[in-house]
C-alpha cells in the first residue's frame, strides 16, 4: 500500500518584521540550568530577531541579570503541537566550541508526566567541537541524558556553519526517520529503545543555541561571539 503525500499543515517563513505570537513563544528568563549550560534565555531583538526573511538566535557573551551570556529560544508549546508528521528547517548554525544549537520536539505533556516521560526527539544538535557532525537522538523512560539513542550524520567536507542545511524528521506510528539535506541517515523503532515508546502522543517544536553544557563542554579562548542561528523556515507536513 502506497503512503498518503506529506501536506503543509503548518509553517513559518520568517517573512515579516514581527514575530506571529499565534505561531511562537519566546523564552525569556529561562536557563538550562539542568544541562549545567551558562546562558539565559531572552526575548531581546539582541537574542532573537527577524531580518531579510530569516529568523536569528544570537548567541551573546555580555554581563545579564547575573549571567555571563544571553541566548534565545523560541517553542510553539501551548500554541501548536502535533501527532506525527514531517518536521523541516532550513537552518544554518553557528560555529565556536561550547555552542550547542538545536532544533528539537518535545512531548506536550511534560508539565504533567515530566522529563524523560513525556519523551523527546532531537531533529539536529551540533556541537561546537565537531563542526562537521549533527546528531539525532531519542530520549524516554530507561534512555535519556548520555543513555538517548542517536545516530550521528557527518558532512563529506566542510562545516554545517558554512551554509545552509535542511533537517528533517519523519515520525510516523512507531518509527522515527531522521534527514539531512533528503538524505536519511537514521530510523528508530520501539525495537531500539530500552523502556517503553512513548512518542505516540503530541509534541510540540524548540528552536534555540545553548551556550556550555555537560554536553558540548564550554566556551574557551578559541571561541568567537557573537555567534548567530539563522533560520530560513520552519514546515510541519501531516500525511
Amino acid at each position: 500500500m502506497t503512503a498518503q503525500p506529506w501536506h503543509l499543515v503548518w509553517h513559518d517563513e520568517f517573512t515579516g518584521a514581527t514575530f506571529d505570537p499565534t505561531r511562537w513563544h519566546l523564552e525569556h528568563r529561562y536557563t538550562g540550568g539542568s544541562n549545567a549550560e551558562l546562558e539565559i534565555y531572552t526575548d531581546r531583538p539582541e537574542n532573537v530577531h527577524l531580518a531579510d526573511g530569516q529568523l536569528i538566535i544570537t548567541a551573546r557573551q555580555e554581563a545579564w541579570e547575573g549571567f555571563s551570556y544571553t541566548s534565545g529560544r523560541l517553542s510553539t508549546q501551548g500554541l501548536h503541537s502535533w501527532l506525527y508528521g514531517r518536521f523541516e528547517a532550513r537552518i544554518q548554525i553557528p560555529a565556536g566550541q561550547g555552542l550547542w544549537p538545536a532544533f528539537w520536539l518535545l512531548g506536550d505533556d511534560i508539565a504533567t508526566r515530566g522529563w524523560p516521560a513525556c519523551g523527546e526527539i532531537d531533529i539536529m544538535e551540533n556541537i561546537g567541537r565537531t563542526p562537521d557532525t549533527v546528531r539525532g537522538t531519542v530520549h524516554g523512560p530507561g534512555y535519556s541524558g548520555d543513555d538517548g539513542v542517536w545516530a550521528d550524520f557527518v558532512l563529506p567536507s566542510g562545516r554545517f556553519a558554512d551554509d545552509f542545511h535542511v533537517f528533517a524528521l519523519e515520525w510516523e506510528p512507531e518509527q522515527l526517520r531522521w534527514y539531512v539535506d533528503d538524505q536519511h541517515y537514521c530510523t528508530r523503532t520501539p525495537q531500539d529503545v530500552k523502556g517503553p515508546w512513548v512518542f505516540d502522543h503530541p509534541f510540540f517544536l524548540i528552536l534555540n543555541v545553548a551556550v556550555g553544557g555537560y554536553w558540548p563542554g564550554y566556551p574557551d579562548a578559541t571561541t568567537v561571539f557573537p555567534q548567530r542561528m539563522a533560520v530560513d523556515y520552519v514546515r510541519v507536513f501531516q500525511r
